[in-house]
């Protein structure tokens, strides 16, 4: 255990050192000053806007800027995660640093966990204060708030926390900048995916639809992020269910009670596999 400690620490370290943590938290802050004063603004001049029948603006406004802040908060725990994770096995060996941590008693598979939760560590707190932060803000400009509370930020977190377990497996076999690529690369076809999803809905495309859930569920951040969209507006019916289901940041698709269990296992197959390949790496 106090091997585990000490390597994510080290891990930790190294991150502080390369500034990563400063960049996150430059980032951070401008979305939420910039989150503020759009939410501000946009709710300020709620009462000019005169929607159809049926349609609750507050909702449809509220359940919007809220999801665009989920995206948000998504992306930048993922940019955290794969900085945390990109070089672990790869971009440490080729600078030196990975050898003497690896010899016996430590061991490979110590040294993957230990980063693992040196990540997990940052990341779901981060994500979870952001959203938490995201979720204040509306409230305070807009009186809004949403359907689930809880439920949409843990899967966020755990979304990122599967970005994190692909970008562990990549770098055992790529190079620090070759697995940032495609790990990005990973992400951005998740999300496209989960808008074909919905193209597919509006278009009463099945076909179309099963595809995007297919790719959804292989990796399934995008299934908890789609989730986790869908909690927000958990309650809402009529048309203002079928307004928020025409955008991209409002209805989404419920996962069900399978998806925390896939997720779960599909994190402990991502890291037996980067395990059972680093075991076999030459260093």
């Amino acid at each position: 255990m106090n091997a585990v400690l000490v390597i994510a620490g080290y891990g930790l370290r190294e991150a502080l050192r390369r500034r990563v943590f400063g960049v996150v938290i430059v980032l951070t802050s401008a979305f939420l000053f910039l989150f503020w004063l759009g939410t501000r603004f946009l709710f300020h001049h709620l009462s000019g806007v005169q929607p159809p029948q049926g349609i609750d603006a507050r909702t449809l406004v509220g359940a919007t800027v809220l999801g665009l802040a989920m995206f948000a908060t998504m992306f930048l725990g993922v940019v955290l995660a794969i900085f945390l994770t990109l070089g672990v096995v790869r971009g440490d060996a080729e600078r030196g640093l990975l050898q003497p941590l690896v010899v016996r008693p430590v061991g490979r598979t110590t040294v993957l966990v230990a980063r693992f939760l040196g990540a997990g560590a940052v990341c779901v707190p981060y994500v979870l204060s952001v959203y938490a932060a995201s979720v204040v803000i509306t409230r305070s400009n807009g009186s809004w708030t949403p359907d689930r509370v809880v439920t949409p930020g843990l899967e966020l977190a755990a979304g990122v926390l599967v970005i994190a377990a692909i970008s562990l497996f990549g770098s055992v076999f790529l190079t620090t900048i070759a697995n940032g690529i495609a790990i990005f690369m990973v992400f951005g076809a998740g999300l496209v995916a989960g808008l074909l999803g919905q193209i597919g809905d509006a278009l009463n495309s099945h076909t179309l639809e099963r595809t995007a859930t297919i790719i959804a569920w292989a990796a399934p951040f995008e299934a908890l992020y789609q989730d986790a969209l869908h909690g927000i507006t958990a309650d809402s019916s009529g048309l203002t269910r079928f307004a928020l289901s025409l955008g991209p940041f409002g209805g989404a698709h419920v996962g069900g009670l399978l998806l925390p269990v896939w997720a779960a296992a599909f994190l402990l197959l991502a890291l037996g596999a980067a395990a059972a390949s680093f075991l076999r790496t030459d260093l």
